[in-house]
């Protein structure tokens, strides 16, 4: 945000459009568990295939998101003064995965690295409406884009095969050198070091073509240094459910559950409970197809999120393609 003006070029109006958008945010606030409203995992990432082992190696993942979700908060203080406010959050991101797969094994499962890094397009919409008890109304709005770099994201994974069945553990960790700026609504990085770890499942019966995958995992955070904010510790579930049609081709569903376990802990917070949960539901397809002496990946999903409390909530669309060297 841009610093205020002086006092003496300070008008009635601006004075009105800085209340206004102080209640929206807020309102926003409250509306919202993590800071700002965006967590360390972003529910959906792990999905078809999870727990498969992959050919030793060099392989890189892409993947294209898009995000649209929002959220409306009604406030009405003691004198009847009510103001509601309307949070949008829409985004554009792409993943890139460079992974390294071991051929030698280690405790019996295939060892892998990666490193995801990101750059995107987001934007923070508020808009504000305050209503007097007299019945007159006045609103302002805010709009802050940005673009950029996003945090590093190393994940270490073991999988283990078993004919049918297939088992996954995990490792990552949110580092925060991401385009951040305390001073900003939109940020692409956190400013803070994230931690997570969890374990997997995917049963794949290469016969019949039936595929389901899931996966639960746990989010640590640290305090963000310059604002004091820390984010509770949450759980999510990835799930992923397809049949192939063909040799190539599946189709069917995905989902998710993310449940945050313990409230956000920040200065002027209190007590409130902040806790947020939200769950996704879509379709997905995915086809293999060869280029040169490989087979590449890419598969196409959707969510739509109900069941939201304390977070913004809309759908989101991911695009991936995975590339074995």
């Amino acid at each position: 945000m841009k610093n205020p003006p002086r006092r003496s070029a300070f008008r009635p109006s601006q004075l009105l459009r800085a209340g206004l958008l102080a209640a929206a945010a807020l309102c926003a606030a409250q509306a919202q568990a993590d800071e700002g409203g965006m967590g360390f995992w972003l529910p959906g990432q792990i999905g078809t295939f999870a727990a498969v082992q992959n050919d030793p190696g060099w392989s890189w993942t892409f993947s294209g998101y898009h995000a649209y979700a929002d959220s409306a908060t009604r406030n009405q203080n003691k004198k009847g003064r009510v103001t509601n406010a309307q949070l949008s959050t829409p985004n554009d991101l792409l993943f890139i995965a460079p992974t390294y797969t071991f051929a030698t094994p280690v405790a019996g499962a295939q060892a892998a690295i990666s490193l995801t890094g990101l750059y995107g397009r987001t934007e923070v919409y508020a808009n504000a409406a305050t209503t007097t008890p007299k019945g007159k109304t006045r609103s302002d709005s805010s709009d802050d884009t940005r673009s950029g770099i996003g945090d590093l994201y190393p994940m270490a994974t073991l999988k283990w095969n078993f004919g049918k069945h297939n088992y996954l553990a995990y490792a990552t960790v949110g580092a925060p050198t991401g385009d951040y700026d305390v001073n900003r609504a939109a940020n692409l990085g956190l400013n803070h070091w994230s931690y997570d770890a969890g374990g997997g499942y995917s049963y794949l019966d290469e016969k019949n073509g039936t595929e389901f995958s899931a996966v639960l995992g746990l989010t640590f955070n640290q305090k963000n240094p310059d604002t004091d904010y820390r984010n509770g510790t949450d759980a999510h579930l990835d799930i992923s459910l397809s049949q192939f049609l063909n040799e190539d081709f599946h189709i069917g569903l995905v989902g998710y559950a993310y449940h945050q376990l313990e409230n956000d802990d920040a200065p002027g917070l209190g007590k409130k409970n902040l806790k947020s949960q939200v769950a996704g539901l879509g379709p997905q397809a995915g086809y293999f197809f060869k280029v040169g002496q490989h087979k590449w990946y890419a598969n196409l999903k959707a969510y739509d999120e109900f069941d939201a409390k304390n977070r913004t909530a809309g759908w989101n669309a991911w695009l991936s393609l995975f590339v074995p060297l």
